[in-house]
């Protein structure tokens, strides 16, 4: 048996839609997020939004792969600057929006499942494979020490300054994260450690 294909909801409704989702996620969470409140905001049924998104993890994981970032990774020639570009731009971690969003889901990561999981396949899995791409450019054009552990490395830019966003209470800018890629990130990426005694 086929299964029934959903009307689509599609073009500026669409994503006046997913703009209203974004707006109440900002403003409550997702906790506290409903379809109603998306419905209200946006000025469209319940209904409407049923017809497309079948329930609420659904819904959020569209606006958020849908919210301001960059398409393309950087290619400058340098890892520094391909970080610059990645993580101080749009999208970036200086961009106030994006870490808003981010804020408003963190609870739910540890305590909805589904969500967690949608989350972390449709919206991080993403951001990591463009980041991976940086680096990956970065090794091929012999930027990086060969014994560099990448895995330990590609998330250390976002956590520490996610860190100061949500433990320290500091708003990142780009003048932050250009002294976590030039003070932290670079020599960790490309000098040697020091011999232990």
């Amino acid at each position: 048996m086929t299964p029934i294909e959903r009307p689509r909801v599609v073009g500026d409704r669409e994503q006046e839609i997913l703009v209203a989702t974004l707006e109440v996620l900002a403003d409550v969470g997702y906790d506290r997020l409903t379809m109603d409140a998306v419905a209200t905001r946006a000025k469209a049924s319940k209904a409407t939004l049923y017809r497309r998104w079948t329930n609420k993890v659904s819904l959020v994981i569209e606006a958020l792969q849908h919210s301001k970032a960059p398409h393309d990774v950087p290619d400058t020639g340098s890892l520094r600057e391909d970080l610059r570009a990645a993580f101080c731009g749009v999208g970036g971690l200086a961009d106030a929006e994006s870490v808003a969003s981010f804020s408003s889901v963190l609870t739910a990561i540890t305590r909805d499942a589904e969500f967690a999981e949608a989350f972390r396949r449709d919206v991080i899995g993403p951001k990591l494979a463009f980041s991976q791409e940086i680096w990956r450019r970065a090794k091929a054009r012999g930027e990086l020490r060969e014994d560099v552990d990448l895995s330990l490395l590609e998330p250390a830019l976002a956590g520490i300054v996610l860190h100061r966003v949500f433990l320290l209470g500091e708003m990142p800018t780009p003048d932050l994260i250009t002294r976590v890629i030039d003070q932290i990130i670079l020599p960790a990426a490309t000098r040697a450690p020091a011999p232990s005694h």
